[in-house]
């Protein structure tokens, strides 16, 4: 359990001793492709556990980071109202893997996402400078927020308006460069390249979703292209169709709120995140392990988000521990990769056609 957390200490330890060329940090696994935002909050952990060697302070830590989570989706939850009491059972207690995510394995991808889920209580509040602010932070932890990216975008343009959104997309523009500034005044292309790496290989033995496919094929970078281009599709026709619920041409949204013929009904904020992270997820090009708290912690609100009748609940729970059961299959299997993209695509389904007409957000 403690491969991961000993190369990230080995990471930052090169920064701790003076080193700022990106390309000089590595571990036992390999050199640095996380941003600059991983650094110093690994580094802080570094120096709070004696250098890296407290590790079960380490798992307190992260303990007490997976309440903190915890508390943060509630909060989101009890906002929306939709997902029933009963459900955040199977949250809190029913994933192992998720419990070894965080406190086990001690991966960065927990931190990235429990910033995120903080921006998102932003949003909620309306805050959307200080949000813009906290989902940047947890983009310079690890680049897997950036599939809550379009669906941000989207709602800063309905929201704001182009030119409203501008100053918003400045904020986090302006934190990855203050966070990375140290790394880019000694070698810029070095850092960006590293940290940014958005056609890094993954290896085929540890995929999660694509176990069903040759390995010559997982490794083509058609099959790769062939990923993106239905991601984009599917961001389109999401956002056309049901993010956008005006009247007027979705080009609208690039006009002052003030000046928009047929103003948006509200607007699920939560609906358009989570659901855009999803597509991502759906699309991706290799899951890992550890990929899984990506999106664990937003299925129920997927899955409860469109009218649910009694009956229906009993196959939606189904179909949450299939998901838990694929994810807990390691190593992953040709049935696992299989069960796990049909359980996506249920989800998809049930998302396109139970949205159809969605409703405005109910007030608690």
């Amino acid at each position: 359990t403690e491969i991961d957390w000993k190369a990230y200490m080995e990471e930052v330890e090169g920064f701790a001793n003076g080193t700022l060329d990106y390309t000089q940090l590595k571990g036992d696994t390999g050199p640095l492709v996380y941003p600059a935002g991983f650094v110093y909050i690994f580094l802080g952990l570094y120096y709070a556990t004696g250098r890296g060697t407290d590790v079960r302070l380490a798992q307190y830590l992260f303990a007490g980071l997976y309440l903190l989570n915890l508390l943060l989706v509630f909060r989101i939850y009890c906002q929306t109202n939709k997902v029933p009491p009963y459900v955040f059972f199977f949250m809190c207690c029913a994933s192992y893997r998720i419990h070894s995510i965080f406190v086990l394995r001690l991966f960065n991808d927990p931190v990235a996402m429990a910033i995120l889920f903080l921006a998102i209580n932003l949003f909620l509040e309306e805050r959307w400078s200080w949000g813009c602010l906290l989902f940047s932070l947890a983009v310079s932890v690890k680049m897997n927020i950036l599939l809550f990216a379009p669906g941000l975008l989207f709602l800063l343009l309905q929201r704001f308006g182009l030119l409203g959104c501008i100053p918003k997309l400045c904020i986090c523009a302006l934190l990855q460069v203050v966070l990375g500034l140290p790394f880019l005044l000694v070698n810029p292309v070095g850092y960006l390249t590293r940290s940014f790496d958005l056609g890094r290989q993954f290896q085929f033995k540890w995929t999660v979703n694509w176990r069903f496919l040759p390995e010559e094929v997982f490794l083509n970078r058609a099959f790769h292209v062939m990923l993106l281009l239905a991601h984009l599709a599917g961001l389109g026709l999401f956002a056309v169709h049901r993010w956008h619920r005006s009247q007027e041409s979705i080009l609208t949204l690039l006009k002052d709120p003030a000046e928009r013929k047929h103003p948006s009904p509200p607007l699920t904020i939560v609906f358009v995140l989570f659901s855009s992270n999803f597509l991502g997820v759906c699309c991706s090009r290799s899951l890992h392990y550890q990929f899984y708290v990506w999106y664990f912690h937003t299925l129920p609100y997927l899955l409860w988000c469109t009218p649910t009748t009694k009956l229906a609940h009993m196959p939606k729970v189904l179909l949450l521990g299939v998901i838990e059961l694929c994810w807990n299959t390691y190593p992953s299997t040709v049935c696992s990769s299989l069960s796990l993209h049909i359980c996506h695509g249920l989800v998809l389904l049930q998302l396109w056609y139970g949205t159809a007409s969605l409703p405005a957000p109910h007030t608690p």
